[in-house]
């Protein structure tokens, strides 16, 4: 909704809103918020409500830790889960330090700042989502167990194979009540496996709306006495989940990526040109967690820096569209990311490659040999390192946000090495988390 406070403050009364929901997330991408109530909005959008930056993961230290959040007005909506009398709304936030300036580790600013910057360059860029995910059968006391909802496959629709053809319709129609457009849901390959995918639309938007998706698929899927585990391999010897992410390029509102790969767009190639150089020194955001690296080079995600016209186990793969869906695919990154960091770096390293004019190596095509390609970093270590000596990183995220990154991974890939078990440590650590 966009629209005045005044406006804003109405649509509050007219439908029974009560609670609104103040929402940003940390620096690794979990989701948070404060609830206040209907009748303090107003002095939400003018002053800000104020929390306790210390106690967020990446953000402050305790000597500096007053931190505030000021409401987007067009991100207003209504959380359907939640319904009335005392209805709930959601606003994504601005988060400023006390002075009134921008927070340096305030993803959501850095991806608009990205943004500007491609819109300064005459590109508008669309990101779309397909998102994976596990359903599991909860316990009497609610707590998640090890089994999974069914046992089906890949576009399984009959029960006892799917079981989750009810809930993917739920999701659906709860989000689209939201203000996001599902394109389509089916099962995918795992155990209890699903996927949704939601139309693209501008970065930001679309960063909002996974964080959005990823609170509505965990709230309903509890509602129906289950888990949502978006880990990135949340079961052993199965499929991980994946959250592939489609960019398009539009210029004077024509897609460049139209024909791209064929030597008709350059500028597309060029862009997609400069991810596959920068993709081992981004690595460390697409993939966060050491549990992501359990998913790489098996199943169909990728372990090899490839792109392909329409071959699935490439790193880049240019799917069989036209017109504005015309796009590339970027096959590596997880749930796990942080959206508004991934969504920055994918961007900046295509604009980048534009801007160089970079060149696009050989399709892998299927007589092409894989020990002829560079490897994804496929450790947390080996992620933090390229990470670490990245100057294109630096400069996109920034010296101290990247300092603060590396020291919160070094510390939990140190936690990895230690464990005796790596099952353990996964299921400790991420699966009733992610």
């Amino acid at each position: 909704m966009n629209g005045t406070v005044n406006e804003i403050l109405g649509f509050m009364e007219e439908n029974e809103v009560k609670f609104v929901r103040l929402s940003f997330c940390d620096l690794f991408g979990f989701h948070k918020n404060i609830s206040v109530m209907s009748n303090e909005l107003r002095s939400a959008f003018e002053n800000g409500v104020s929390f306790n930056a210390h106690a967020i993961n990446g953000f402050c230290d305790i000597t500096r830790s007053d931190l505030f959040l000021f409401p987007d007005p067009a991100t207003l909506a209504v959380l359907p889960w939640r319904p009335g009398p005392g209805r709930v709304a959601r606003f994504f936030c601005d988060v400023k330090n006390p002075d009134g300036s921008a927070f340096p580790r305030d993803s959501r600013a850095l991806l608009k700042r990205v943004a500007e910057r491609s819109e300064k360059m005459g590109y508008f860029c669309k990101i779309g989502a397909e998102c994976e995910f596990y359903l599991f059968v909860s316990d009497e006391n609610g707590e998640p167990t090890s089994a999974t909802l069914d046992k089906g496959g890949y576009l399984d629709i009959t029960p006892p194979l799917d079981k989750g053809g009810d809930i993917r319709r739920e999701i659906c129609l709860t989000i689209e009540e939201m203000g996001m457009n599902p394109e389509a849901s089916h099962h995918e390959q795992g155990p209890g496996q699903n996927e949704i995918d939601f139309k693209f639309s501008d970065a930001l938007s679309c960063a909002d709306n996974f964080q959005d998706f990823k609170s509505a698929v965990k709230a309903i899927a509890a509602r129906n006495g289950l888990f949502a585990s978006f880990s990135p391999k949340p079961v052993p010897n199965a499929p991980g989940n994946g959250m592939h992410v489609n960019v398009s390029v539009f210029k004077n509102k024509e897609n460049i990526f139209k024909n791209a790969g064929e030597g008709r767009s350059e500028a597309a190639d060029s862009f997609i040109a400069g991810v596959l150089d920068r993709v081992s020194e981004m690595t460390l955001f697409l993939n966060p967690v050491a549990n992501s690296y359990e998913r790489l080079g098996k199943f169909e995600a990728p372990g090899h820096i490839s792109w392909s016209r329409q071959n699935r186990s490439q790193l880049i793969r240019i799917p069989a569209a036209e017109g504005e869906k015309a796009r590339m695919e970027l096959r590596s990154p997880d749930p796990s990311m942080n959206p508004y960091l991934s969504f920055a770096l994918i961007i900046s390293a295509g604009l980048d490659g534009m801007e160089n004019n970079a060149k696009l190596s050989p399709a892998a095509d299927e007589s092409c040999r894989p020990e002829t390609l560079r490897l994804l970093p496929d450790s947390l270590d080996k992620a933090i390192a390229s990470a670490e000596n990245s100057s294109f990183v630096k400069k996109v995220l920034g010296e101290e946000t990247l300092s603060k990154y590396l020291s919160v991974k070094k510390a939990e890939a140190a936690d990895f090495a230690a464990a005796e078990s790596k099952e353990a440590f996964f299921k400790e650590r991420y699966f009733g988390v992610i």
